[in-house]
């Protein structure tokens, strides 16, 4: 793909708005109109659909909103779901000197939910990098957080197979591969999700059509490495996961992922919410999202419902 001149395209919610998708993506698996933050001459996408009650979605590396797809259209009926792209993934542009980091990213998904959108109370789900990012605007603002839904990550400093993991990303060999290969998609996210999934070029192109060049893939290269690097960031923001004690928070795990659903992941997350129910996936990998989007609506409605019950 590399070569490749990717065709764009203006599909956006605000017909006014001329701003071009970078690439194409399937309709029938992403059928959502676009929507825009610019901030500082960049653009950030996220979708917006739905009324009600705002469910905000997140994403880690390296998809984007498309790993969501399936959870928007099924709620979105239901309430207001919104699923943004972080800077230089999906449609969003990337920030001149953006150093990729988790910190960096809170800053963008801060401002989108709070000066852009407004955002006043809502849910928010989390997952890979989407759980330190997503948890440390949800516990910097705890007052605005109604619930939370928790699937394969971690919020503290990494240890085990997941620091494995990230020093085994670190090393010149792997940056490489995953810069010249594109290698955390074609690689790392093939192999970790269903065989309909990993099989279906709709799907495959467009979780690899958000990296065509070496530099478009320096975010996917970088995550890794921060899981280890942002270890003072990742300590600070455990002490600060008692500030959703009392919300409702419920626990999705794919447990073929040894890396952030081991037993030992497991019980530190249920240690921190000890009343939040749990739902145990065997045929669920990393992307839970993915694998299994039904598992997140059922925690979802559930949610919606008890705050119904409660208002």
């Amino acid at each position: 793909m590399e070569n490749n001149i990717q065709k764009q395209e203006i599909y956006n919610k605000d017909k006014t708005n001329k701003k071009q998708r970078p690439f194409i993506v399937d309709k029938v698996e992403y059928p959502f109109r676009s929507n825009w933050f610019e901030k500082d001459g960049i653009s950030m996408h996220y979708i917006d659909e739905g009324e009600g009650i705002p469910i905000v979605l997140t994403h880690g590396n390296p998809d984007w909103s498309f790993l969501n797809r399936n959870i928007i259209k099924q709620l979105s009926g239901e309430a207001r779901v919104i699923a943004y792209d972080l800077p230089g993934f999906g449609f969003s542009d990337t920030p001149k000197d953006f150093g990729f980091t988790p910190q960096e990213h809170v800053t963008w998904i801060s401002a989108l939910l709070f000066d852009h959108l407004k955002l006043d109370k809502f849910i928010i789900v989390v997952q890979d990098w989407g759980g330190p990012t997503g948890l440390s605007v949800a516990t910097s603002n705890p007052d605005k957080v109604l619930g939370v839904v928790i699937s394969n990550t971690w919020a503290w400093k990494a240890e085990g197979k997941l620091e494995g993991f990230s020093m085994q990303m670190s090393s010149k060999e792997m940056e490489n591969k995953i810069l010249e290969e594109n290698f955390f998609v074609t690689g790392i996210m093939r192999g970790s999700i269903n065989k309909k999934s990993s099989s279906n070029k709709a799907i495959m192109d467009a979780y690899e059509m958000p990296f065509p060049t070496k530099e478009s893939r320096k975010g996917t290269a970088i995550f890794p490495q921060q899981i280890t690097l942002a270890t003072d960031w990742l300590v600070d923001l455990e002490r600060k996961l008692n500030t959703l004690q009392d919300k409702q928070v419920e626990f999705i795990f794919g447990l073929k992922d040894v890396a952030v659903a081991s037993q030992e992941i497991q019980d530190k997350w249920r240690s921190i919410f000890p009343n939040a129910p749990v739902e145990l996936l065997p045929d669920a990998g990393h992307f839970t999202q993915e694998d299994s989007p039904e598992s997140f609506v059922i925690s979802l409605r559930r949610i919606l419902k008890n705050i119904e019950v409660k208002e």
